[in-house]
């Protein structure tokens, strides 16, 4: 192992499968006790390593130099080893800047508000002073300097121009959280979410459904190690490796949510293309059945449409945590908005959409069991399924067409 991540519990990094797409050899996790850190920073027997929580700061002491992010930040992410010595680094704001220019946001002459006052967010407010924002202030939840200003109070901050999240409300597995409501701005231009699990935040759902430019994390996560293979290697690499970097995470990452009318072919086109994917494959109608023991018939009959729905719901709540799946939805799922919701924050949502007369009502459908059922029911759902998708795949032919045309979907990102 010549290069390595650090930190204290590194079970779910994304690190080496990060650096691996990036092109870098021998690069692996190497966890430490408070207590080994000192012998093991004296001893440094790596070529370079980046640094996590919570030994930001800790390893400033046994580093020769300092870069100007790290000085500016006043933590390390980056360590590289030269015969100079050791020299820290902070790419995290290398990272930053890199999400934000992506996204299309623009700092200069900015105000800029940065939710909490941690690691991240002293990498942020370097990176925005030095792009030339006008104002920069920070929201936390319990103010300890004049300058910070209190959460709960969104009056000191509501003509903020840009917003930037970096705190850890809105993470795995407190997906359902957000850090403010963003009703409360009066003229947002850019929203960034320092948060790469899950995928797209509460945060990031809520500015998208304004129509406010914004990003969560994931971007920045490539960009700060990208930043971090340029140092190991002593060399600038290719602009067009990140954004390669980053598509393929991303679609490592990101599930691909089916939804559509009973009998469009959900359950079927799923499996398949999670076997071509090679990724796991998840069904919430069975989900439901396996949790109950009963079929979607017999939980109609017994707690009626209302009573499966909140089962419905609490399988949608499960499995859309997870990442890099095939999920295949019920008929009525996505006529929910808290599920819709669930399921963008990791997900890609694909309808199937199959012409009315090539669906067959069954009965063990309880909504669609006769052809008039049918009609009405699919004339009540397509506008949702319309207006929620964010692709639309025909799948009135051959069933391995709608699967070609879904895989080529998700290989471009």
């Amino acid at each position: 192992m010549e290069y390595a991540l650090l930190g204290e519990h590194l079970g779910h990094s994304f690190s080496p499968e990060l650096h691996a797409l990036l092109g870098l050899p021998g690069y692996g996790l190497q966890e430490l006790s408070p207590e080994e850190l000192p012998a093991f920073m004296r001893s440094f027997p790596l070529k370079g390593a980046n640094v996590t929580i919570p030994y930001k700061k800790a390893v400033i002491p046994y580093l020769d130099h300092l870069s100007e992010s790290a000085r500016l930040t006043g933590a390390v992410n980056t360590i590289v080893r030269t015969p100079e010595g050791l020299t820290g680094y902070n790419t995290d704001f290398d990272g930053f800047l890199a999400m934000a220019s992506s996204a299309g946001i623009s700092f200069r002459r900015a105000s800029v508000l940065i939710l909490g006052a941690g690691g991240a967010a002293c990498a942020v407010a370097a990176a925005v002073r030095s792009e030339g924002a006008a104002e920069l202030r920070f929201a936390v939840r319990t103010p300890k300097t004049p300058e910070q200003l209190p959460l709960s109070e969104p009056e000191c901050y509501a003509d903020a121009d840009i917003l930037v999240n970096c705190t850890p409300v809105g993470m795995y597995p407190d997906v359902a959280s957000a850090p403010v409501d963003l009703g409360c701005f009066d003229h947002l231009s850019g929203v960034l979410d320092c948060i790469y699990n899950p995928i797209r935040t509460n945060l990031v759902l809520d500015a998208q459904a304004a129509g406010i430019p914004a990003a969560g994390g994931l971007y920045m996560l490539v960009g700060q190690a990208f930043r971090a293979e340029e140092l190991f290697l002593g060399q600038a690499l290719d602009p067009a490796l990140l954004e390669e970097s980053y598509r393929k995470l991303l679609n490592k990452k990101r599930n691909i949510v089916l939804c559509g009318m009973p009998s469009s072919g959900k359950s079927t086109i799923g499996k398949v293309l999670a076997t071509r994917l090679g990724c796991a494959f998840a069904d919430t109608d069975a989900l439901v059945r396996e949790r109950t023991g009963k079929s979607i018939e017999a939980l109609f009959a017994e707690s009626g449409e209302a009573g499966f729905r909140r089962l419905e719901a609490e399988a949608v709540a499960e499995v859309s945590t997870r990442q890099g799946i095939v999920i295949s939805t019920g008929g009525g799922t996505v006529m929910f908005p808290d599920n819709v919701r669930a399921l963008k924050r990791n997900g890609v949502l694909c309808f199937l959409d199959r012409k009315l007369e090539k669906l067959m009502p069954t009965g063990d459908r309880p909504l669609s069991r006769d052809p008039e059922s049918l009609r009405q029911l699919y004339e009540q759902r397509l506008p949702v399924y319309r207006s929620v998708a964010d692709v639309s795949v025909y799948n009135d032919g051959p069933m391995p067409q709608a699967v070609d045309y879904l895989e080529r979907y998700v290989g471009q990102g």
